[in-house]
């Protein structure tokens, strides 16, 4: 295996940041309505995780995708989103799935690396 470009683990830890603050304010809201419980907390952690995850693999997979042509690339490329996807998909539906968890707690955190 290949070492991980500074970038990529730098630009990852970057991304847990906002995560961990954006899943702090998150807490916070379910706290102030009066509907925060445990499943709050560990839907919030499972999906944060599953997130951040997401970013790195897709870092190290443009890592990957950089030192190939142009046509084995993109093949890098679509296969890591195709994995990428499904591992979030799993990690949704395992967390939806459970009572340990709460569902809107598993599904908004997915979107913070995006924000």
């Amino acid at each position: 295996m290949a070492k991980i470009d500074y970038t990529v683990i730098k630009e990852t830890r970057y991304i847990a940041y906002f995560v961990l603050l954006l899943s702090i304010i998150m807490q916070a809201v379910f706290l102030i309505s009066g509907m925060w419980d445990y499943t709050v907390l560990l839907g919030n952690i499972l999906s944060g995780v599953i997130g951040v995850l997401n970013f790195f693999l897709m870092g190290i997979s443009v890592q990957k995708a950089l030192q190939k042509d142009e046509k084995e690339a993109k093949n890098i490329m679509k296969i890591s989103h195709t994995y990428r996807t499904l591992f979030m998909l799993v990690g949704i539906a395992v967390g939806a799935a459970l009572p340990v968890f709460n569902i809107w707690a598993v599904v908004i955190p997915v979107v913070f690396p995006r924000i």
